[in-house]
């Protein structure tokens, strides 16, 4: 395990013209990245009033994503301190838990292939060669 850290106040990407409310994507972001290993058990989460200047939101939608947070196990508060990322369940849980969250983006692309009248196996070939070309890439990176 690593030590724990500040977090940056940047580690919420926002899209404002994204149909799904800015709370939303600020949970679903923090559990990518706690699940993709990015950010650790015990790192300090950045202030709620840090994180909405910087993102230019109102403090309450900060609020109620950290508060989301904390109901499903992702977030702990330290008394007079703030939140910290909680320690999570097995490794088992993490996995399964990885991929309940790109299931929703998978069903919008069987949906759409299903719209287009698209194969599944030519659908499956092209996953497949993007998810090589993304461990390519991946590869390099490091």
């Amino acid at each position: 395990m690593t030590n724990p850290r500040d977090l940056p106040v940047d580690i919420f990407l926002i899209s404002t013209g994204s149909s799904e409310p800015i709370y939303r994507q600020m949970v679903e972001q923090l559990r990518r990245q706690i699940l993709g290993g990015k950010i650790c058990a015990g790192d300090a989460m950045p202030s709620v009033r840090d994180v909405a200047s910087t993102l230019g939101v109102n403090p309450m939608t900060v609020s109620k994503a950290y508060s989301l947070l904390e109901s499903d196990g992702w977030l702990a508060r330290r008394r007079g301190m703030g939140m910290i990322v909680a320690q999570r369940e097995s490794q088992f849980e993490q996995a399964e838990s990885r991929l309940q969250l790109i299931r929703p983006s998978l069903e919008q692309v069987a949906l759409e292939s299903q719209q287009l009248k698209l194969a599944p196996d030519e659908v499956l070939n092209l996953f497949s060669q993007i998810l090589k070309i993304e461990n390519e890439d991946a590869v390099l990176r490091e």
